[in-house]
């Protein structure tokens, strides 16, 4: 797969491994590795999964389980092999030789993904920058005529080298001239906000993990067009609309971003700064959950560990529990707005459906008085400040 093209023409099938090392977020079925396939176009024809207490130095699984995958692979007819972790570059090369088929990793499934869905100009360069930073650790693989390298240990200047050394310097050159381009977009988002600053603007910004539905509720609240499916990073690039609040008499800015997943690559986190700089300058940010997932409290704590390494995990928070109508009846709360403990603080948390619309005049309502209480005690509150919400019980 190479990730600077799409795969819209083909959908060939592959074959999902992954390896459980005991950990607490381990996906047993490999439900959103196929949904990341699907999403970028595979068609999923088996799935592998076992335990090891460490990855095998060289192959990642150990020789046994890799042929296994190798027969797997032939009885199927699969022409690709997706790893759920990320595999180094020497792992992906002693695997491809084992197996006889190209073997990409999560990383690159979601550069993919990526790559395919970006519309705006500071989306794609994004993607591109994450892109070649991850290609320019893996030059031995990615080109065939690297495979022309001749030499060996005490040997030097081969044309081998050589062109090793010309891919290396124009891939650095191509990261450098991207760096520069968004930096000119950090530049002009800057003058943005701060105009927005001008206007006494309150900032609020959506997060939450892919797929939990915050561009449904982004539309549902300022009647936008903003494009929502039930597939995951259905939406790449920020969208920024004004939401009128009349119980707080003014309007303030609602910005929907990128939707955040487990093991997200570092390289997307950086590149998407300039993005993810949406909910680092808010006011306050609209924590949007999957209620009806039940794996949302791993979800909640890896969206939390983005916001701590982009430096927006002090910002203000409400929960919203989205898809109240997909939840389990047995599941669904007494009360509609409680208090949910948050890295040892309490937060307001909220049920709603942007489907239906039910829990919007609530939600409605606790923006505009947390509006009017920041507005007007002019930043005096905490990270955490409960306002109104100090009576309610937490649970």
């Amino acid at each position: 797969m190479n990730p600077s093209e799409s795969t819209s023409t083909a959908s060939p099938s592959v074959i999902l491994v992954g390896v459980d090392f005991g950990v607490p977020h381990f996906d047993g079925e490999l439900e959103e590795l196929g949904l990341l396939a699907q999403t970028a176009g595979y068609t999923v024809a088996d799935r592998v999964s076992c335990k090891r207490r460490a990855p095998d130095p060289a192959l990642f699984v150990g020789s046994g389980k890799a042929d296994e995958i190798k027969l797997l692979a032939q009885s199927t007819g699969a022409s690709e092999v997706l790893f759920d972790q990320a595999l180094s570059p020497a792992q992906q090369r002693n695997l491809e030789r084992h197996l006889g088929l190209p073997v990409n990793d999560r990383t690159l499934l979601i550069l993919e993904i990526f790559a395919q869905r970006a519309r705006s100009h500071e989306g794609k360069l994004q993607v591109e920058l994450a892109r070649l930073q991850y290609l320019s650790t893996r030059l031995v693989r990615r080109w065939s005529h690297l495979e022309r390298q001749s030499g060996g240990i005490g040997m030097r200047g081969g044309p081998g080298e050589k062109q090793i050394e010309l891919d290396r310097r124009l891939i650095s050159d191509a990261i450098k001239r991207t760096k520069e381009r968004l930096g000119k977009v950090k530049k002009q988002r800057a003058t943005q906000r701060r105009q927005r600053e001008r206007r006494d603007a309150f900032n609020i910004s959506l997060v939450g993990y892919t797929n939990a539905g915050k561009s449904s509720l982004f539309n549902g609240l300022v009647k936008a067009r903003t494009y929502a499916a039930d597939q995951l990073f259905a939406t790449l690039d920020t969208t920024t609309r004004q939401l009128y609040l009349g119980e707080a008499g003014r309007s303030v800015s609602l910005s929907d971003t990128v939707g955040f997943i487990r093991d997200l690559p570092h390289g997307l986190v950086d590149a998407f700064a300039a993005t993810l700089q949406e909910a680092v300058d808010a006011d306050l940010l609209l924590h949007v959950v999957d209620a009806s997932n039940p794996a949302h409290p791993e979800q909640i704590a890896s969206v939390m560990g983005v916001l701590k390494d982009i430096g927006a995990d002090q910002i203000p928070q409400i929960l919203v529990f989205n898809k109240l109508d997909a939840m389990d009846p047995a599941t669904v709360p007494a009360l509609p707005v409680d208090l949910m403990e948050l890295d040892g603080q309490s937060v307001p948390r909220i049920y709603v459906s942007a489907r239906s619309g039910q829990g919007f005049p609530e939600l409605r309502g606790m923006l505009a008085e947390r509006v009017m209480s920041q507005v007007g005690e002019a930043g005096d509150m905490g990270p955490y400040d409960q306002g109104s919400f100090e009576g309610i019980e937490n649970t």
